[in-house]
This record gives structure tokens, sequence and C-alpha cells, in this order.
């Protein structure tokens, strides 16, 4: 098995009360099996999940900075009755209408949930109606076609769009959220508040190395002894590769 995206984490003071309104938002349950809250499809705790890309929240000592989220996540929706009513519910949940520049007259909702991290509830929109609550994982980045052959390469995921201003991809099998990059060559002045966590097949040591020589710089974030790998691919984010499921 090659490396596969299972959950976005997302670091926060208080990780029960930030997993609870993702869960929320997405329809979707929080599991809290350790020190972590995971949020994945309602049922009972099944990870990873064979299709669906969940949402780990960490719990940290230090609040988001203001500095945008070079990472956040799209959410879909079936129609613009559908948009208006998750708004509606999300801002109830405590989120909160954020401006990042998009400007007044976007079809999509800027939002940040209650810590801060950006988010965007997004009209309804064809190519998403199959990929679950969450559309895609979008990265700021400065070169998408860089990232795009770094990130298919790492992850054997499909380039569905290249241009200069933006690049998208796809898990090969046409299942879950969306991977696009944005042409934002915002410099990195923070540590990433989100990040990517990558599950392997049964060598996590020899998909770290072929990482390496794809170009990614190993990462020392004070994690000490621990069973994942961080990294940071070509252009800066940070992004773990979590030991085997089972190890």
């Amino acid at each position: 098995m090659a490396l596969r995206p299972v959950h976005v984490n997302i670091k926060a003071l208080d990780a029960p009360a930030v997993g609870r309104f993702w869960a929320e938002a997405l329809g979707w349950s929080a599991y809290s099996p350790g020190a972590t809250t995971y949020v994945g499809p309602s049922g009972g705790l099944r990870w990873p999940d064979p299709v669906l890309v969940g949402i780990d929240v960490v719990p940290v000592p230090d609040a988001k900075t203001p500095v945008k989220n070079r990472i956040h996540l799209d959410l879909a929706t079936d129609s613009l009755d559908h948009q208006a009513e998750l708004v509606d519910r999300l801002k109830q949940l405590g989120a909160k209408p954020v401006d990042i520049g998009q400007g007044d007259d976007v079809p999509w909702v800027v939002l940040a949930d209650p810590e801060g991290n950006e988010f965007c509830v997004l009209e309804p929109r064809e190519i998403y109606r199959d990929t679950g609550p969450i559309a895609s994982i979008v990265v700021d980045c400065a070169d998408p076609y860089a990232m795009a052959r770094f990130w298919g390469e790492a992850m054997d995921w499909t380039p569905l769009e290249l241009t200069d201003a933006q690049a998208t991809l796809r898990s090969a099998q046409g299942t879950g959220p969306y991977l696009e990059f944005l042409r934002k060559p915002t410099p990195k002045t923070v540590p990433d508040r989100v990040h990517l966590d990558l599950l392997p097949g049964a060598d996590q040591e020899a998909e770290v190395t072929r990482l390496r020589a794809l170009g990614a710089t190993g990462l020392d974030i004070g994690q000490g002894d621990v069973p994942w790998t961080c990294l940071t691919d070509p252009d800066g984010h940070e992004f773990c590769v979590l030991a085997p499921h089972g190890s």
C-alpha cells in the first residue's frame, strides 16, 4: 500500500471542544481514544477510514497566531439552501466570518472555527458531488506545479488540473476529497497549525527515505522519540508519516 493521507491534524488549546465543532460541522462524530480527539464518520471509530480523510485534533499549550493558516478545508454543499443552512449552523456552533482578502463577490463563505482556523463553505459544485463533507484540502504555496509533482509521487495521486495558478490531485480510485494547491507565495513565518498525516504500508522507513529523495526534509519540532516521522515538503509545509497501522 502506498502512502495515503489519513487525517488532517489540527492543533488546539481545547482539543475536545474543537473536535466537537468539526464533528458537528461535518455531520460526523468525535472520538477520544487517547490524548487527541479524532473526528470521523459516525457509527463507531474506524481508523483508518478506507475512503475519507478524518480530522485529528491535538492539544497544544499555545493559541493560534493571527497569521492565516497555509492549509485549510473546503466544505461541500449540495444546494444554495444547504450552503446557507450550514453557514448559519456553523455560526451558532461558534464559527466566525473572517476576511482573508476574498472580496464581496465570491460565491463561497470564509469562516474560522472557534480557535481561529480558517475554512470555506463552498457553493454547490458538480466536481465535489461525491467527496463527502470535505470537498478539498487546500494548500497555499509558491509553485503549484512543483507541489503537484511532489505530492502526486508521494501518494500516487492523480493530477486532474495543472495551471500556473492551481494544481488539483485526487486519489487514483477517484474517491474522497481533492488535494488542491493554490499559488499564494506568502512566506512561512510560524509553525503550521494544520498539517497532513500520512499512513504508510508495511515499511515506514522505506517511505521516509523515498520522500527525502523526492525533496522532503527532516523536521525537529521537539517531538522527541515518537513512532512517527516529521518532515516538510519542498515548500516548507509540515507533515508526518505515521507508523504502519497495527504496529
